[in-house]
Protein backbone atom coordinates (compact mmCIF):
# COMPACT_ATOMS: atom_id res chain seq x y z
CA UNK A 1 0.00 0.00 0.00
CA UNK A 2 2.70 2.66 0.90
CA UNK A 3 4.92 2.61 -1.59
CA UNK A 4 7.01 5.79 -1.79
CA UNK A 5 9.04 7.60 0.75
CA UNK A 6 9.49 11.42 0.34
CA UNK A 7 11.98 12.91 2.64
CA UNK A 8 11.42 17.14 3.86
CA UNK A 9 14.61 17.25 6.14
CA UNK A 10 14.55 14.64 8.54
CA UNK A 11 10.70 14.03 8.82
CA UNK A 12 10.04 11.27 6.55
CA UNK A 13 6.70 12.20 4.29
CA UNK A 14 4.74 8.72 2.79
CA UNK A 15 2.30 8.55 0.08
CA UNK A 16 -0.46 5.94 0.51
CA UNK A 17 -1.73 4.22 -2.15
CA UNK A 18 -4.80 2.20 -1.42
CA UNK A 19 -5.44 -0.97 -3.66
CA UNK A 20 -3.21 0.72 -6.57
CA UNK A 21 -3.20 -0.98 -10.12
CA UNK A 22 -1.40 -0.69 -13.28
CA UNK A 23 -3.46 2.84 -14.55
CA UNK A 24 -5.18 4.44 -10.98
CA UNK A 25 -5.05 3.81 -7.41
CA UNK A 26 -9.06 4.26 -5.56
CA UNK A 27 -7.29 6.41 -3.15
CA UNK A 28 -3.81 8.47 -2.73
CA UNK A 29 -2.86 10.00 0.03
CA UNK A 30 -0.23 12.81 0.95
CA UNK A 31 0.62 14.63 4.25
CA UNK A 32 -3.23 13.81 5.22
CA UNK A 33 -4.99 14.81 2.37
CA UNK A 34 -6.24 12.29 0.07
CA UNK A 35 -7.88 11.98 -3.54
CA UNK A 36 -9.76 9.94 -5.23
CA UNK A 37 -12.29 9.98 -8.46
CA UNK A 38 -15.47 8.07 -8.84
CA UNK A 39 -17.91 7.23 -11.54
CA UNK A 40 -21.17 5.33 -11.97
CA UNK A 41 -19.90 1.80 -12.07
CA UNK A 42 -23.09 -0.27 -10.58
CA UNK A 43 -25.78 0.77 -13.07
CA UNK A 44 -24.32 3.14 -15.87
CA UNK A 45 -27.57 3.12 -17.82
CA UNK A 46 -29.11 5.25 -14.75
CA UNK A 47 -30.20 8.67 -15.06
CA UNK A 48 -28.19 11.73 -13.56
CA UNK A 49 -29.29 11.20 -10.02
CA UNK A 50 -28.68 7.74 -10.26
CA UNK A 51 -25.44 8.24 -11.64
CA UNK A 52 -24.63 10.94 -9.24
CA UNK A 53 -25.98 8.65 -5.94
CA UNK A 54 -23.80 6.08 -7.11
CA UNK A 55 -20.86 7.92 -7.00
CA UNK A 56 -21.94 9.46 -3.32
CA UNK A 57 -22.28 5.41 -2.33
CA UNK A 58 -18.80 4.87 -3.78
CA UNK A 59 -17.45 8.07 -2.27
CA UNK A 60 -18.73 6.97 1.14
CA UNK A 61 -16.52 3.88 0.57
CA UNK A 62 -13.58 5.49 -0.46
CA UNK A 63 -13.78 8.01 3.16
CA UNK A 64 -14.40 5.11 5.07
CA UNK A 65 -11.17 3.51 3.72
CA UNK A 66 -9.09 6.78 4.92
CA UNK A 67 -10.79 7.60 8.31
CA UNK A 68 -13.23 10.10 6.76
CA UNK A 69 -16.69 11.24 6.37
CA UNK A 70 -18.15 13.65 4.06
CA UNK A 71 -18.19 16.22 6.43
CA UNK A 72 -14.62 16.19 5.56
CA UNK A 73 -14.47 16.90 1.94
CA UNK A 74 -12.16 19.64 0.68
CA UNK A 75 -13.31 19.90 -2.88
CA UNK A 76 -14.88 18.47 -5.96
CA UNK A 77 -14.57 18.47 -9.39
CA UNK A 78 -17.26 17.61 -10.85
CA UNK A 79 -17.02 16.72 -14.88
CA UNK A 80 -20.45 16.69 -16.43
CA UNK A 81 -21.38 15.84 -20.37
CA UNK A 82 -24.69 17.69 -20.50
CA UNK A 83 -25.49 20.70 -18.12
CA UNK A 84 -28.80 19.91 -19.33
CA UNK A 85 -28.72 17.24 -15.87
CA UNK A 86 -26.86 20.13 -13.38
CA UNK A 87 -30.32 20.86 -11.38
CA UNK A 88 -30.56 16.84 -11.11
CA UNK A 89 -27.20 17.12 -9.92
CA UNK A 90 -27.50 19.68 -7.63
CA UNK A 91 -30.53 17.99 -6.50
CA UNK A 92 -28.61 14.81 -5.34
CA UNK A 93 -26.27 17.08 -4.34
CA UNK A 94 -28.15 19.56 -2.15
CA UNK A 95 -29.91 16.18 -0.04
CA UNK A 96 -26.42 14.68 0.57
CA UNK A 97 -24.10 17.19 2.28
CA UNK A 98 -25.03 18.08 5.96
CA UNK A 99 -25.99 21.89 6.26
CA UNK A 100 -23.06 23.76 6.15
CA UNK A 101 -20.62 21.23 5.37
CA UNK A 102 -20.76 21.94 1.05
CA UNK A 103 -16.81 21.79 -0.33
CA UNK A 104 -16.19 24.10 -2.55
CA UNK A 105 -16.33 22.67 -6.13
CA UNK A 106 -15.85 23.31 -9.80
CA UNK A 107 -18.14 21.65 -12.68
CA UNK A 108 -16.91 21.42 -15.58
CA UNK A 109 -18.49 19.86 -18.98
CA UNK A 110 -16.76 17.22 -20.70
CA UNK A 111 -16.70 14.33 -23.32
CA UNK A 112 -16.07 11.19 -21.01
CA UNK A 113 -14.57 8.11 -22.65
CA UNK A 114 -17.51 5.89 -21.47
CA UNK A 115 -20.39 7.37 -23.54
CA UNK A 116 -22.97 6.19 -20.90
CA UNK A 117 -21.71 8.49 -18.03
CA UNK A 118 -23.10 11.36 -17.34
CA UNK A 119 -20.75 12.65 -14.74
CA UNK A 120 -17.29 11.73 -12.77
CA UNK A 121 -16.23 13.43 -10.02
CA UNK A 122 -12.93 14.07 -7.84
CA UNK A 123 -12.96 14.36 -4.34
CA UNK A 124 -10.25 16.01 -1.87
CA UNK A 125 -10.48 15.26 1.23
CA UNK A 126 -9.13 15.63 4.80
CA UNK A 127 -7.74 11.83 5.83
CA UNK A 128 -7.62 10.44 9.19
CA UNK A 129 -5.01 10.79 11.37
CA UNK A 130 -2.82 7.65 10.75
CA UNK A 131 -2.14 9.27 7.37
CA UNK A 132 -0.76 12.36 8.51
CA UNK A 133 3.18 11.33 7.98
Amino acid sequence: MENKILKKGKKQMKIHRINPCKRWSDVTVFNGIATFTEVADSDTSADIKGQVQQIFDQAEASLALIDSDKTRILAVTIYITDFANFDGLNEIWDSWFPQDCAPSRACVKVELVDSNLLVEMTFTVAAGKKYLL
